[in-house]
């Protein structure tokens, strides 16, 4: 095929957004050039943000871009919002959202499909070809469909096209407590008073917070405010005022001490600077590793209320009137004998290893206890190392997005 063609990018939330489809949109482009119209259809997503239409366009290599608010009238009768029109051949490329999306919109467009598949494959009688991130999830596939799949790799390895970090010899500790109201009112002013600990014993130590696309800084600085946030006192936490430095945002304690603010999405320039970081559950842990980032993951219960925020069943179980808080005293109790005994895992390195790879610290936590864990780490670097050597052994080496890329140009017959 040497004529210009559509390539249909589908994607969903921020996480896809910036970590499979950035990838895959660069490496089409340098291996096609011109050739194929890139246009990316988002889909609803239970963690959007809003904003992922943005951030899509952003990306020089794509074309147009079409909003996950008017997703559902282009899956059932196939039209965007702006009448877009199409080649006669064309691809629908799955990175993200729901894998039966893929097979519909091929069918009415008559183009080929293409599923990026990270944990499980579906529709692989009806779906052109697969790209799957390992081994694992091709055994789950009869073998009379293999011929339609390629072991890519991780995509999430190729997020940062930086091979090493750029940060100054100081030691940089990235702060990442959430985004939602329930994480952060506990997350940010325990965050804030780790990083008080930490400065105590090494006063050179410098400080990140990587801010969710969701939040304004106004917003995100309420949760440092015993005025709006009561929870402050809940966890011997931390307060903080926004102001702006050299132009540049920041967090500062009363103490003086100063979290920078990082406002680009994704962060993850900002983050290879870092030696460690603490964070919350959630898709931070998979970003975090994915990078080879170094973390302490924390689950504070000071407040219960805040594991409605929590991923999966517990947290929609909790969110029920009267029935969830029960639960949560039971679910709470439980999981902490399960930790202490190695049995159940929140963070998605520890998940995917089967096996503690990364510090997973529940209960009533204090800013001194976590802050002496971290220093352990930090002053023990041979610590640091092994994590980091653990989680780029999980997720593989880069390359994925080229390796995805030839076997769509297989798929597509180009040379």
């Amino acid at each position: 095929m040497s004529q210009p063609f559509d390539l249909l990018i589908l994607s969903n939330g921020p996480g896809e957004v910036a970590t499979w489809v950035r990838p895959v949109v660069k490496t089409i482009r340098q291996r096609f050039g011109t050739l194929p119209r890139i246009s990316v259809v988002l889909s609803p997503c239970s963690n959007g943000t809003g904003k992922e239409a943005a951030i899509a366009r952003s990306f020089p290599e794509v074309d147009r871009v079409q909003d996950a608010k008017d997703f559902f009238p282009f899956l059932l009768f196939g039209k965007t919002k702006e009448h877009w029109q199409w080649f006669d051949q064309g691809l629908v490329l799955f990175l993200g959202g729901d894998q039966f999306f893929p097979l519909v919109i091929g069918k009415r467009l008559g183009f080929k499909t293409f599923i990026y598949a990270e944990w499980d494959a579906r529709w692989w009688r009806f779906i052109d070809g697969f790209g799957v991130m390992n081994e694992k999830v091709l055994a789950k596939v009869p073998p009379r469909y293999h011929h339609k799949f390629t072991v890519v790799g991780d995509l999430m390895v190729d997020i940062d096209s930086k091979a090493e970090s750029t940060s100054s010899t100081a030691t940089t500790i990235g702060l990442l407590p959430g985004s939602k109201a329930m994480k952060l009112s506990q997350g940010l002013p325990l965050s804030l008073a780790i990083a008080e600990q930490l400065r105590l014993a090494k006063p050179d130590i410098q400080f990140l917070l990587p801010v969710a696309p969701t939040l304004t800084l106004q917003n995100l600085a309420k949760f440092a405010d015993p005025g709006y946030n009561p929870v402050v006192s809940l966890v011997n936490g931390q307060t903080a005022q926004l102001k702006h430095i050299n132009e540049k945002p920041v967090l500062e304690t009363p103490t003086g001490l100063q979290v920078k603010l990082i406002t680009d999405f994704p962060a993850h320039d900002f983050l290879r600077d870092c030696s460690l970081c603490v964070t919350t559950i959630g898709a931070n842990t998979a970003e975090l590793g994915a990078l080879g980032i170094p973390m302490i993951v924390l689950l504070p219960t000071q407040k219960i209320d805040a594991m409605k925020a929590w991923d999966g069943i517990p947290g929609l179980i909790a969110k029920i009137p009267f029935v969830g808080t029960l639960f949560l005293r039971w679910f709470n109790s439980r999981l902490a004998k399960q930790i202490e005994k190695k049995q159940s895992f929140f963070a998605w390195p520890n998940i995917w290893a089967n096996r503690k790879i990364i510090p997973e610290l529940l209960g009533d936590l204090t800013a001194e206890y976590v802050a002496d864990i971290m220093l352990d780490f930090l002053d023990h670097p041979e610590k640091l190392a092994a994590i980091q050597s653990e989680l780029h052994h999980l997720r593989g080496s880069r390359g994925a997005a080229k390796k995805l890329t030839e076997a769509i140009a297989k798929l597509m017959n180009l040379p």
